[in-house]
């Protein structure tokens, strides 16, 4: 049996599916949807997946501008640059690749997306939609969990679930998204969170999104678990080129026999959150264009 959680391959599918969808409008008359990132600073991994992102664009189809900006631009010409975003009829959607220099403050840059075009999912009228029947742009990386979970028809009926972060933007977003399910029972676990190890081995599934290396050890799960890994850290490697590997928040290698499912890191949530970012583009076109 195949253990593995492949992000990779699902991500895939997902992005063929909006390169037809994006296909059929451009034959219908329509022009392609639209979408601006915003990079500010030189942060190297920032870096590395704006690259991935605009690439995924240009594979489905999507119209991709990238704006760069230095790393000592003043908060108020940031939100300057974000108005002239949110009025741009033409522009479906963008976001601001996060994280974002010292001199910033990260919240005051989110409140000021136009929740229409908040395409990462980060504002209070997107999250806040979790718990609606309406949905509106869900946060990118819990979207991507989601729709591993529905693919790989995992079974959620009467299971218990152990989520490690408690970030708005990911942990906290996951627990509500799977809580609107109303058949699991989700246990959300934080730094200061006692006897975690008595929780993760009584849980079904775990969904870690921590960035701590090695947070999830073979010891503190049972046999048959599923795992989600969203956490992602740069480690020490001497035998890479780069000095360094991408980990995850799992130990994975010594919890992989004792998983019946198991995401890796890379290849896992991460291609996810990309595709749900072009999803959520898609979706904001449609709006715009009804709008």
């Amino acid at each position: 049996m195949n253990k593995i959680i492949d992000g990779i391959k699902i991500s895939s599918e997902i992005k063929e599916e909006i390169k037809e969808a994006v296909s059929l409008i451009k034959e219908d008359g329509g022009r392609a949807p639209s979408l601006c990132i915003v990079l500010v600073g030189n942060h190297s991994a920032s870096r590395i997946y704006v690259k991935a992102k605009i690439r995924a664009c240009e594979e489905v189809g999507i119209d991709v501008d990238l704006i760069t900006l230095n790393d000592n631009i003043l908060q108020v010409e940031l939100l300057d640059l974000i108005k002239k975003l949110n009025n741009k009829k033409s522009l479906d959607g963008f976001i601001v690749q996060l994280p974002l220099p010292d001199q910033i403050n990260v919240q005051n840059v989110i409140d000021s997306i136009n929740p229409d075009k908040d395409v990462d999912g980060f504002t209070n009228d997107n999250i806040g939609s979790i718990t609606s029947n309406i949905k509106k742009l869900l946060p990118a990386t819990g979207l991507g969990v989601m729709t591993l979970i529905e693919r790989y028809n995992i079974d959620l009926e009467s299971k218990t679930c152990a989520i490690l972060g408690s970030s708005r933007n990911v942990g906290a977003a996951i627990a509500q998204m799977l809580m609107q399910k109303e058949e699991v029972t989700v246990t959300v676990c934080n730094s200061k969170t006692k006897n975690l190890k008595d929780i993760t081995t009584n849980s079904d599934l775990i969904i870690s999104a921590v960035g701590k290396p090695s947070l999830v050890t073979s010891d503190m799960v049972k046999d048959g678990v599923i795992i989600i890994d969203v956490g992602i850290s740069r480690v020490r490697d001497e035998s890479k080129k780069s000095g360094f590997k991408i980990v995850g928040d799992v130990d994975f290698d010594n919890v992989l026999p004792k998983a019946s499912l198991i995401s890796p890191v890379p290849g896992g949530v991460g291609p996810m959150t990309i595709a749900s970012l072009i999803q959520n583009t898609l979706k904001a076109y449609k709006n715009n264009e009804e709008g």
